[in-house]
């Protein structure tokens, strides 16, 4: 018998911590800001009804195909692709130039956060009056009867203390780092060190309090926002349809990315967590619980926003859908805040509420890079996976410099335009690819019976018939975006246009990961051997799943070894 050496492969020391992951993945800012600022702009209550609809046609599909996938092959993004289908093997790669592009604007929100949570830490929270030396003479504490030209105390918070923006003349000219935005960064990335540098053994424990913590917070502050005057204002605004916008076809495609976005299947995470699971594993539960959780969550949360939002509506004498105007964030970081200020105890709400953002924003922002770590890991395991350690403070140095564009005085410039350019488009090509190489390439009855092989049982029909069908709807979504897509400059509301030349930056960031793609077939294909039909034939046959590297080892007996059956013939113990 032929020995080969063995590399132990993590497992979560328990069920719940994968679920927690799952969750605190799932489960990001997202829910809190941009599910409750789509429905706010797409109807209140009437945007549910194609939210749920999407959730069944693609959402939940996708995301149950994807644990499947990466419990079954025990891969990340990268490696698991000359499995099911060696041509597309692109896709890992681009997958990592996505994760890439998020981590460096995802964690300067984060850090924004902590700037907040860090600033609450006083008598009255700095927001509350005009009496301060960033504030203007637009500046007005007296809510009722705003004028045009009337700014909130939070609102000059946060662009002219937070922000600085003032210091900065836009994407041309970003004015220089900010110190205080920097060092809330640095510990944004000292949080998700220690919570990767070991795997599942660091992020398992991690999300005990990160995946937990926002559903005490939420509850809170939802008891304390339906004590609100004007509170039932802007929770009936929220639950009265309006079936006259489901006439839209963009209220459609707002959901379809919504939930997709949302349930964030495409990102190679779900591939790395559901990796270390036991093969066995009923990951069809845990999809089901897990999406069921998420979009509860989103739901939920839609009633602590609104709550506030009547609250704020109240106290402004303007409709619901006025009182949040400019910049997505302005929700999180200037209506929410100045709602806040009206309160007793203002400061104590207000860490609880920064608090709550940070844990929702660091799970997701930990999960996401655990994606290219896992996935360079298992594609060079002789190499990385012994030194994790170093290579996991290597990819956090790089990010934290990646980011610091976002955390400069013209950081607000910078943030929508890596979201714009570097995820929105390239992550549904990403997925759409996804699905022809598993559903078409692969195949739908190659797929389901992997599922029996780990579950005993096959999908029902339901699930085959959407996996069948999603490449279809997933390429109408990516056709509907590219027709969208414009070559003109951005815009920031009716305030700012970016210059020309960041056009052709931000198209050569989106190109990145969807060249990805093709260019590793045509690299595939100059390296293949034998005639164009055998060649093309190699490029789309499976490689046998190879486990005689690999062994996993129970958390609670580190010395005992379990194999797959594959593995026996190979490896001596």
């Amino acid at each position: 018998v032929r020995r080969k050496s063995i590399i132990v492969r993590d497992k979560w020391a328990n069920k719940l911590e994968f679920l927690l992951a799952v969750v605190g993945y799932a489960v990001d800012l997202g829910n809190i800001w941009r599910f409750p600022t789509v429905c706010y702009k797409h109807g209140g209550g009437a945007f549910l009804i194609p939210w749920i609809v999407m959730l069944f046609l693609g959402g939940l599909p996708m995301f149950y195909m994807e644990l499947a996938l990466g419990q079954f092959h025990r891969s990340g993004c990268i490696s698991i692709w000359k499995r099911i289908c060696p041509a597309f093997k692109g896709i890992g790669y681009g997958i990592c130039f996505i994760c890439t592009f998020i981590a460096c604007f995802y964690n300067a929100i984060i850090a924004r956060a902590v700037y907040f949570t860090f600033a609450s830490f006083a008598w009255e929270v700095p927001w509350k009056t005009c009496n301060n030396s960033w504030n203007t003479e637009n500046c007005t504490e007296i809510m009722t009867g705003l004028s045009n030209e009337s700014t909130s105390p939070s609102e000059e918070y946060f662009k002219f203390k937070v922000l600085e923006m003032h210091k900065s003349t836009g994407f041309d000219d970003l004015g220089g780092i900010k110190p205080s935005l920097a060092g809330c960064l640095f510990v944004v990335f000292v949080l998700v060190y220690f919570a990767l540098w070991k795997g599942p053994k660091s992020s398992g424990k991690m999300v005990w309090v990160t995946a937990t913590a926002p559903y005490v917070v939420l509850t809170i502050l939802l008891i304390r926002g339906i004590t609100l005057p004007g509170a039932s204002v802007g929770i009936k605004y929220y639950l009265t349809p309006n079936f006259t916008v489901l006439q839209d076809p963009a209220v459609w495609s707002a959901a379809a990315s919504q939930i997709f976005f949302s349930l964030g299947p495409g990102f190679g995470v779900l591939l790395a967590l559901s990796s270390y699971n036991d093969f066995n594993n009923n990951c069809y539960r845990d999809a089901l619980v897990t999406s069921f959780i998420n979009c509860a969550t989103s739901f939920f949360s839609g009633f602590v926003i609104f709550s506030t939002l009547g609250y704020m509506s109240v106290l402004t004498n303007k409709p619901v859908d006025k009182v949040v105007e400019g910049a997505e964030d302005s929700l999180i970081f200037i209506v929410y805040p100045q709602a806040i200020a009206t309160m007793s105890y203002s400061p104590v709400w207000a860490i609880i509420f920064f608090v709550m953002l940070i844990t929702l924003g660091i799970d997701s922002t930990f999960s996401g890079i655990e994606a290219l770590i896992t996935g360079f890991c298992d594609e060079y395991p002789r190499i990385l996976l012994r030194r994790r350690e170093i290579f996991v403070a290597v990819v956090c140095t790089i990010y934290y410099f990646g980011s610091l564009p976002g955390v400069t005085y013209g950081g607000s410039y910078v943030i929508p335009f890596l979201d714009d350019y570097g995820v929105s488009l390239s992550i549904l090509f990403i997925v759409m690819c996804e699905m022809i190489a598993v559903c078409w390439f692969y195949g739908v009855a190659r797929f389901s019976e992997d599922i029996r092989s780990m579950m005993g049982f096959y999908p029902g029909i339901y699930w085959r018939f959407t996996w069948t069908f999603s490449p279809i709807m997933i390429a109408c979504l990516f056709g509907i975006t590219v027709y969208n897509a414009s070559f003109a400059p951005m815009k920031l509301g009716d305030e700012y246009e970016y210059p020309v030349w960041s056009v052709f930056l931000g198209w050569f960031l989106r190109l990145l990961s969807i060249a990805a793609i093709p260019s590793y077939i045509l690299y595939l294909f100059a390296n293949s051997k034998g005639t164009f039909i055998e060649r093309i034939r190699s490029m789309i046959r499976p490689i046998p799943r190879d486990t005689s590297i690999y062994s996993f080892v129970q958390q609670d007996a580190p010395h005992t070894h379990i194999f797959d059956s594959s593995c026996m013939q190979d490896a001596q113990h």
